[in-house]
């Protein structure tokens, strides 16, 4: 996964599991990034979450890409890009 290829960067995402949530609750989110090592129950209800919802859902191999592709320094559990 790249940022270029998903918008991660432009300043569309939501970045966390509270924001991420909120953002797929609120039929705003386009899709959804998840990191594989993420915990498992956070990631059990984002997922039952966009299964509900129709929100795509790509899986990142670890917290550390998604951070990175997100352009912050830290590890992200989560990402949600945001209807335009």
């Amino acid at each position: 996964m790249t940022a270029s290829d998903n918008g991660l960067q432009e300043g569309n995402v939501r970045i966390g599991m509270k924001q991420t949530m909120k953002t797929v609750e609120l039929g705003k989110a386009v899709e959804v990034f998840v990191a594989q090592d993420a915990d498992p129950r956070m990631v059990a209800r984002i997922v039952q979450l966009c299964g509900q919802t129709g929100v795509k859902l790509t899986y990142v191999d670890t917290m550390l890409d998604l951070g990175k592709a997100c352009g912050i320094e830290v590890g992200a559990a989560m990402a949600a890009v945001v209807e335009e």
